[in-house]
């Protein structure tokens, strides 16, 4: 090696993405959604739906606690494709403790049906 040459030191590369030459190409996948299921896609839009909802009622404790389930779900379900079992089992928890605040919404549909909306 000649005297000079540079000297190059490449630190932790983890999530990077480059390319070395004149001809190289590099192409990154990092933040790349991962891909959904039918279900999965399904969930994600129930759990969207049910959050906006929520933002419209006086908040509590219940509700804290479902909007931060839900949005735990829905970052799952955007990151990896899919909610765990886990994760799923935790929903349905925090669904049924909530429930006297979900029939809120089942009740304004009741009301909205009756006057034909």
């Amino acid at each position: 090696m000649a005297s000079d040459e540079p000297t190059v030191r490449i630190g932790d590369v983890s999530h990077s993405t480059f390319a070395i030459g004149s001809h190289a190409r590099a192409e990154s996948h990092h933040g790349a959604p991962a891909p959904r299921d039918e279900a999965a896609e399904e969930l994600l839009r129930a759990v969207r739906e049910l959050r906006a909802d929520l933002s419209r009622v006086r908040h509590s404790d219940q509700t804290t606690q479902l909007d931060e389930a839900l949005a735990e779900t829905e970052e799952e379900i955007t990151r990896t494709g899919t909610a765990g079992p886990g994760r799923l089992q935790r929903l349905r928890e925090v669904l049924t403790d909530a429930e006297t605040v979900l029939t809120l919404f089942a009740s304004a549909g009741a009301v909205a049906g009756l006057l034909g909306m």
